[in-house]
């Protein structure tokens, strides 16, 4: 069904992977090929596009400026407010700001709806796009009305996956964009590129979660195509619908890939003159002869309906394999998922859902831009109609993706299917993704069509004795459950017809909504700051010498975003630095805020040169160091760190570090990062990202004390000093990894916002 190669490969007219081994030369010459690798390289599709939004002579070091920006309600004030810090005038470039995340206005009195003011007085001064609460979600928008091929879109939303129509789309955090609205380019080394290549056509029954899942269980452990573009390629694309290949795509986030493209053709064309834009169609496919980093080999006729249990996505068994062998895989995802959480008091509950000869679900979700797709929902209606939810404790509540699809499905009939077989048909809102909508009861298994299903993002509080589990899984075999009672059953197990239906889209929704101000910035108009508005608080800049302690040591295989900013409610207060960092690490490390406090307490005394303590004790093992016993504390700022080994798989959500540093965070540890998109929201921020090689180094409460940290930074240095000030003191070694001269410049300065105020001042 997947295969992975462990090399790289030629791809010859389309169709011919010849392996980059000891063969491949004499094949491409039978072939009567005479090419270079890195000649090849050239002839993939994202060497196109990546080349033409270049602004730097380099290819090996690429500095991109996008076709257009993207962000939400939980993400457009920090960014805005960010870049207004940094001397943005007016949106550059085309900016679209969405409200699909905070939409409900239901927590936090009235700041959620204030974001939404603030969003479109923005809009009307900088010159931007907005797009009112309750009409899209996010992608949904920007596929309808953005995407284009041969184009780039960055988002502020981990998700921002546009591939199957042609743009290459990438998801950050804000202090990218921010970089976008001032003129600036987004920098980073020229990434590897894996070919995706599709054969054969899916089962009656098997939908894009399916194949997407399958996927990301071939790719996710491995690292294979982390930090990566997945190229999809093959003649299996011609098999699939627009709507099916955009809920492949969307998923691609979930394998840690950078970025992903795909070869486009009539299907395509077809999707964008429905939506108005056929200019903003070109075939794009790879040269004659291209080169892969990597091979993903997908069958698609032998991918099988698919669950992936709690609590990732890459948790992933068919449907045939969990229902046969039930007992023993609930029982194993229950022991690892209790482990996880550190919940030991609590239970999953896993267990319990076999019984009466089969896996029980209490509630079915399809929603947002996995989910929510059009296609997606025909086929959960062809399934349902003439069926029932039933009037037990099993719900199902069902999002499309915007209110152009929703008109659609009112048109033609699928809207009443819903609604007479008892489900729920909903506004167009992101909630159920991440915790803000239809939280499950406690002890509840909720099967969903959305991206994630991390701990907590249905909406439990494990710390407050709640736990609900999500799996997820394709509209089709939840629509199959639905009827059969909340019973998990594939959709391939029942024989329905599945219609063939042409979407209309009516584009006069929008118009008559969307505020396009693109080009016509109204500088006069005063923005509309609520009382939750604030500005960021001041940041240090790098000191010379820095002291940090470690405060929280987490030992989880991956750190999620979600575990060290939480969802949900904590949504409503990311226009709040000060307040939405009360919330940081809350639900792994509930005590991680006060301690943090503690430390900026120290640093505020230390400033003040009345710091005792703790301090006494510290100073004097820095003045047993070889070189230091004349270091007073006034040479140094004192920080805190957290140690966690592969942090930052996830959201794209700057927040995730910015309130580590709001907290007085100068560090995180790592032995790797999940993702490019945490890693660069630490620099942004001013955090230093260091990876190391053995945590066993240090421990939770330990100093760490870099001698000359400035000086390591500025001069590139490939390793810097740190001296563990524990029961016994010892040096060890850390690196920062790869830094482009900006990205040194901004630690050195101490955030985004100092170094454009620099600059500035420059």
């Amino acid at each position: 069904m997947i295969k992975l190669t462990d090399c790289g490969a030629f791809l010859v007219n389309g169709k011919e992977i010849i392996p980059d081994d000891e063969n491949a030369a004499a094949k491409l010459k039978q072939s009567g090929i005479s090419i270079t690798k890195e000649q090849a390289r050239r002839g993939t599709i994202s060497h196109g596009i990546l080349s033409a939004h270049n602004c730097g002579g380099d290819e090996q070091n690429l500095k991109l400026k996008f076709d257009s920006i993207t962000s939400h309600d939980i993400t457009y004030v920090g960014i805005i407010q960010t870049a207004r810090a940094s001397g943005m005038e007016k949106f550059p470039l085309p900016y679209i700001l969405t409200n699909c995340h905070n939409s409900l206005c239901a927590v936090g009195g009235t700041i959620n709806q204030d974001d939404h003011v603030f969003a479109l007085s923005a809009a009307k001064k900088y010159g931007g796009v907005y797009v009112p609460a309750h009409l899209a979600v996010i992608h949904s928008y920007n596929r309808e009305m953005m995407a284009g091929c041969g184009k780039m879109i960055l988002g502020s939303d981990s998700h921002t996956r546009y591939g199957a129509l042609g743009t290459m789309a990438v998801g950050e955090g804000g202090g990218e964009l921010a970089k976008q609205l001032v003129g600036r380019t987004y920098d980073m080394a020229y990434p590897p590129v894996v070919g995706v290549f599709l054969t054969g056509e899916p089962a009656k029954g098997v939908g894009p979660h399916d194949v997407a899942m399958s996927i990301i269980a071939a790719v996710f452990e491995k690292g294979y195509v982390k930090n990566k573009v997945m190229e999809f390629i093959g003649d299996g694309i011609t098999k699939l619908p627009a709507g099916f290949r955009n809920g492949i795509d969307v998923m691609t986030t979930e394998t840690t890939c950078w970025s992903s493209i795909w070869e486009t053709d009539d299907t395509v064309k077809e999707y964008l003159e429905i939506h108005g834009r056929a200019s903003n169609y070109k075939k794009l496919a790879p040269a004659q002869t291209a080169y892969y980093d990597g091979f993903i080999h997908v069958d698609l006729s032998k991918v099988e309906p698919c669950i992936a249990l709690p609590f990732h996505p890459s948790n992933v068994f068919t449907i045939r394999e969990l229902n046969k062998n039930a007992k023993d895989i609930l029982a194993k995802t229950e022991e690892e998922g209790t482990k996880a959480l550190g919940a030991a008091g609590l239970s999953l509950n896993l267990k319990d859902k076999y019984c009466n000869g089969g896996v029980w679900a209490q509630q079915a979700i399809i929603a947002g831009c996995s989910g929510g797709i059009f296609d997606n929902i025909m086929a959960a209606a062809d399934i349902i109609k003439n069926g029932s939810v039933g009037n037990g404790n099993f719900s199902m509540s069902v999002y499309p993706e915007s209110q152009p699809t929703l008109l659609e499905l009112t048109r033609n009939g699928a809207a009443a299917a819903f609604l007479n077989a008892g489900a729920l048909l909903r506004e167009a809102f992101c909630g159920p993704c991440f915790g803000a909508g239809d939280t499950p009861a406690n002890g509840e298994l909720s099967i969903r069509h959305v991206t994630r299903n991390f701990p907590n993002r249905e909406g439990s509080k494990p710390g407050e004795g709640q736990i609900a589990s999500v799996a997820l899984m394709d509209a089709r075999s939840i629509a199959a459950t639905a009827i059969n009672g909340g019973r998990i059953t594939a959709a391939t197990e029942i024989d329905v017809p599945f219609g063939k239906y042409k979407y209309f889209f009516d584009r006069g929704i929008y118009e008559k909504r969307v505020y396009n101000g693109i080009g016509r910035a109204l500088p006069q108009t005063e923005l509309i700051l609520g009382p939750n508005i604030k500005d960021w608080p001041a940041m240090p800049p790098l000191p010379e010498n820095l002291l940090v302690k470690i405060i929280s040591f987490i030992t989880d295989p991956v750190t999620t975003t979600d575990e060290l900013i939480p969802s949900g409610e904590t949504s409503s207060y990311r226009s709040n630095p000060l307040k939405l960092a009360k919330f940081t690490l809350s639900r792994k490390d509930p005590s991680y805020v006060q301690r943090a406090k503690e430390i900026q307490g120290t640093e505020e005394l230390r400033r003040r040169g009345t710091a005792g303590g703790e301090m006494e004790a510290v100073m004097k093992k820095i003045h047993g160091i070889p070189g230091f016993a004349a270091m007073e504390l006034s040479q140094l700022e004192i920080g805190s760190a957290i140690y966690a080994r592969k942090p930052g798989d996830g959201s794209a959500r700057e927040q995730a570090a910015s309130c580590q540093r709001v907290l007085g965070a100068s560090a995180n540890f790592a032995l790797e990062y999940a993702t490019k998109r945490y890693r660069s929201n630490l620099i942004n921020w001013g955090i230093l990202p260091f990876v190391i090689t053995d945590e066993k180094a240090f421990s939770q409460g330990d100093y760490i004390f870099f001698p000359g940290i400035k000086k390591a930074v500025q001069e590139k240095a490939q390793t810097i000093r740190a001296i563990v000030l524990a029961e016994k003191t010892a040096e060890i070694t850390a690196t920062l990894g790869v830094l482009t001269d900006t990205e040194r410049q901004i630690l050195i300065d101490g955030c985004l916002i100092n170094y454009y105020a620099a600059a500035g001042k420059s």
